[in-house]
């Protein structure tokens, strides 16, 4: 009976321990995007608007965020070496490729600096003009324009049929571990950041 009573007093400590867990956070993001398709030059433009919560207990100088149609740019991406790694890899003419441009960031209708990561064109640094302490929030926006490539990993066009993911210029998730601003690549998933 000892035994027994130990064991459920030492289950109850643990659990109780995990559920009042207050060092626990998650960042919060939330999305308006209003963008088009022009289905005769695979091209999407758009305008991105989102509200980043900062739930973290650090000032944030800047945030990452993922442009993955930049993985379908050119050879030298991270997607690209994956896939040339595999025996079956495709062979891509320039018009099957895909790019993500004409981003400009702002908030509060300042421009915010950015900074592209030299090894991984498909993400970007943008740099706050202030510090975004825990507990705030910032409004950014930026246009976009997206080529979708020829379909292959997930994401572009084939004939008159569209498969479109990763599209839209998006925070990186950021938490106790830091930044998680990996590249895309085809073999792994994806996580996000909770929001709307």
């Amino acid at each position: 009976m000892k035994r027994l009573v130990v064991l459920v007093l030492s289950f109850l400590i643990v659990f109780d321990g995990y559920s009042q867990d207050s060092t626990y956070w998650q960042q919060e993001v939330h999305y308006k995007i209003d963008v088009s398709l022009n289905d005769a030059q695979h091209i999407l433009n758009g305008k991105l608007d989102l509200k980043y919560i900062n739930k973290s207990p650090d000032t944030l100088k800047f945030i990452w965020f993922h442009i993955w149609p930049n993985a379908y740019s050119s050879d030298k991406t991270a997607l690209a070496k994956q896939l040339k790694a595999r025996k079956d890899a495709k062979k891509f003419s320039e018009q099957e490729k895909g790019y993500i441009r004409d981003l400009s960031f702002t908030s509060d209708s300042k421009s915010l600096k950015t900074e592209v990561d030299r090894d991984n064109p498909d993400v970007i640094k943008v740099l706050l003009n202030d510090g975004l302490k825990p507990g705030s929030s910032i409004n950014i926006s930026t246009p976009f324009t997206v080529k979708l490539p020829g379909y292959f990993s997930r994401s572009g066009f084939s004939g008159d049929q569209y498969m479109v993911t990763q599209w839209y210029p998006k925070p990186a998730v950021y938490d106790k571990n830091g930044w998680h601003q990996f590249p895309y690549l085809d073999q792994g998933e994806f996580f996000s950041e909770f929001g709307t």
